[in-house]
């Protein structure tokens, strides 16, 4: 996994690469989704495998880094071979940051190149780093009473089985641990304290706006089908309904990338109990290790308040 971080301009470029090729799906739950190679990850689809999943900050624009992505590993004469070509598969997804920092410039071909570059099979970076740079999350009060998000990862292991996960939260809703804490709600512009959006939602005269999006990527070694990877990013999304409130909005565009790459045999319903158990922790980290950026206070920075 390598990223590619503007601080500058508060965006970033995400990238997981399986060169060799890695069976994938996807499940988009959110109303909102900027994707391109979704349609090809469904069942019933010729090409098989990706060589690499994309998250970007940008919005629409961002898309552009997937052709970096799509150049850096034609390079290596990774993809799908036809005749002398090789045309690489990349899917991608983005979202919207453009209100946070400098929003004319966003992640494009080269960020995406250089995020390969940087690409390790090392500790993943969190917080406000790759597409999680210009991440926020509890907007219901407006850029102005957001909390700092970024990128987060977990990972667990039964027996010889693992699971693994990497989220990116730009939510609309408030994030909260798994034992149901408030971690980060709207900070009410007259008390600076954190109230809760659903309360806010469910009490009339507040309403959403566009401008959000949680991504996932989640990675297992076990051996499975892509109708499997589809029924794992489908339970995978679990794990942001226990995290995120509300999640899967019309303003959201929740989605959610699986990956097989490995020979481990695994029930499907496992694989997916752990993903969502993955996820829901990642959320978490995403938030707990985001830094303060363009005057949104992180959660660390606000209890210092």
């Amino acid at each position: 996994m390598g990223v590619a971080t503007d601080l500058e301009a508060a965006t970033g470029v995400t990238v997981v690469l399986a060169e060799a090729g890695a069976r994938a799906a996807v499940d988009v739950r959110g109303s909102a989704p900027g994707t391109r190679e979704t349609d090809l990850l469904r069942p019933g689809q010729l090409v098989e495998q990706v060589q690499a999943i994309v998250l970007a900050g940008g919005s629409a624009f961002g898309l552009e880094a997937a052709g970096g992505v799509m150049r850096y590993l034609e390079e290596q004469k990774r993809g799908f071979a036809i005749g002398p070509y090789h045309v690489p598969i990349v899917p991608a997804a983005i979202l919207f940051d453009l209100a946070v920092g400098d929003g004319a410039v966003r992640p494009d071909a080269d960020m995406g190149y250089r995020a390969c570059l940087e690409a390790t099979d090392g500790p993943v970076p969190e917080g406000s780093v790759g597409a999680g740079c210009g991440a926020t999350v509890a907007k219901i009060y407006g850029p102005g009473g957001a909390v700092k998000s970024g990128q987060g990862s977990a990972s667990c292991r039964i027996g010889d089985l693992i699971v693994a996960a990497l989220v990116v939260v730009n939510a609309f809703g408030d994030v909260f641990d798994r034992r149901g804490n408030l971690l980060a709600g709207p900070r009410n512009p007259a008390t600076g304290k954190m109230d809760r959006t659903v309360e806010l939602l469910m009490g009339g005269g507040a309403s959403g706006e566009p401008g959000n999006t949680t991504l996932g990527i989640v990675a297992t070694n076990a051996n499975l089908s892509k109708e499997a990877l589809h029924k794992v990013a489908q339970m995978a999304h679990d794990g942001l309904a226990r995290t995120i409130n509300p999640v899967h909005t019309m303003w959201d565009g929740d989605t959610i990338f699986s990956l097989s790459l490995g020979e481990e045999e695994a029930d499907v319903n496992l694989v997916g109990i752990a993903a969502a158990e993955v996820v829901a922790e990642a959320v978490e980290r995403a938030v707990v290790t985001a830094a303060s950026l363009a005057s949104i206070p992180s959660v660390a920075d606000i209890k210092n308040m």
